[in-house]
């Protein structure tokens, strides 16, 4: 069966339909409002690096104060409910950046505080919706149900961040966040229609058997043969994304030189990417291996950035030849993001035991998010003190280490 015919057989499951369709709308909004926030916090706020670096963290922080525990809640809880209640409370908080921008009360602290909410309901939608996909679709589909989405997302990443730029530019980066808050309200109106069986969840037991349960989510993937490893290597490549996420956007809009139109752009090219990457990451995955598909992907990223580190001023070599060579390493940055992320949310997802899902997704995620709180700091730490390029090839180098940890482990040779 083809690709194609597989993907249009999974998106005849109605349920998986109106989470695809969910998923979709909500990232379009998000990398609306990833453009929107970089700018507002560098040109709006003018924040240093080391503050956007604070800023960054900051919505990251409930994961490493609180991800775990949430894993093992949301294994005892529906996961429906729990997506359209933090899909409707993240529109309310994104709500209150204009507003607080119109009274004139917008401030780093201000928004510091919205960010750190939204990010706890993040804990708690993230973990409930990786663990709700594999209640829609057959096991054996799961490759190609994260692939679908992904390619959705990518086309939202294509399009989102210049949509962005281009409202940034028109009606100013606090306005243009109101897009994200109606995605996050529809997306909530399209999980609540959705039809699925749940089992009944666990009753609600004591705290200490709740941090026993918590704990066996945890052995359960640092003691998996290759889950384990795909762990280290992911909570690596977060350090090194965060580290040179938080350097981009003022490295771009300051030394470099983009207007915000410009670096939504860049960004956009990124989703390109992403989209051939999802696109052919089936094929990939089941020619070469779910783990040499992964390696593939660690591979290629460190790639991307050498050529942002040596990318030229638009004022010494023109906008064009800067805006081609950013614009190139986004588009293979966001490639190997593409071929990569199915191959592991397919292979982790089906490996993983549906009670310990839940716990599975929130490990991963909440040291992965922990990584990014450190990888934040340290992005803003190391361009306040070092420079922005000597920043960049510091994280690049992490992206290698991450590479590494693949190729060195029983993971690189794992099939779906």
């Amino acid at each position: 069966m083809t690709d194609a015919r597989r993907a249009d057989r999974v998106l005849r499951i109605p349920a998986f339909a109106k989470y695809w369709s969910a998923a979709t709308i909500g990232g379009f909004g998000t990398f609306v409002t990833i453009v929107a926030v970089q700018v507002l916090v560098v040109e709006t706020l003018d924040a240093t690096p080391t503050e956007v670096g604070l800023i960054n963290s900051v919505q990251f922080l409930p994961y490493m104060l609180l991800g775990l525990i949430a894993g093992g809640l949301v294994d005892r809880w529906r996961r429906k409910p729990v997506l359209v209640a933090t899909a409707f409370g993240r529109c309310l908080l994104l709500l209150t950046i204009p507003l607080l921008w119109v009274t004139g009360m917008l401030s780093l602290p201000a928004l510091a505080v919205v960010l750190f909410g939204f990010g706890t309901l993040a804990i708690f939608g993230d973990a409930a919706a990786q663990s709700f996909l594999p209640r829609l679709v057959p096991r054996g589909s799961l490759l190609v149900a994260n692939a679908r989405v992904d390619q959705s997302l990518t086309v939202a990443q294509t399009s989102g961040p210049v949509i962005g730029g281009g409202l940034v530019s028109l009606v100013g980066a606090p306005l243009a966040v109101l897009v994200d808050a109606l995605a996050y309200a529809a997306s909530g109106v399209l999980v609540g229609r959705i039809r699925v069986s749940e089992p009944k969840p666990a009753r609600t037991a004591p705290r200490g058997r709740l941090l026993r349960s918590v704990a066996e989510g945890v052995r359960f993937v640092y003691r998996h043969r290759t889950l384990a490893p795909m762990a280290w290597s992911t909570h690596v490549w977060f350090l090194g994304h965060s580290i040179l996420f938080t350097v981009f956007a003022p490295f771009a809009l300051r030394p470099l030189g983009l207007n915000p139109l410009q670096f939504g752009f860049v960004l956009a090219l990124a989703g390109v990417g992403g989209l051939v990457g999802a696109t052919l990451a089936t094929r990939i995955g089941q020619r070469i291996g779910a783990g040499h598909t992964i390696l593939l992907g660690k591979a290629l990223i460190p790639v991307a950035w050498v050529m942002i580190a040596l990318a030229p001023p638009s004022d010494t070599a023109g906008a064009v030849i800067t805006l081609t060579v950013v614009g190139a390493a986004q588009l293979l940055h966001g490639f190997s993001m593409g071929v990569e992320n199915p191959n592991e949310m397919g292979y982790r997802q089906a490996v993983t035991p549906d009670a310990l899902q839940g716990r599975m997704n929130a490990t991963m995620r909440s040291i992965n998010r922990s990584m990014v709180v450190v990888g934040a700091l340290v992005g803003g730490l190391l361009a306040d003190t070092l420079g922005y390029r000597p920043a960049i090839w510091i994280g690049l180098g992490v992206f290698v280490v991450s590479a590494i940890v693949v190729a060195a482990s029983p993971l690189r040779s794992v099939r779906h």
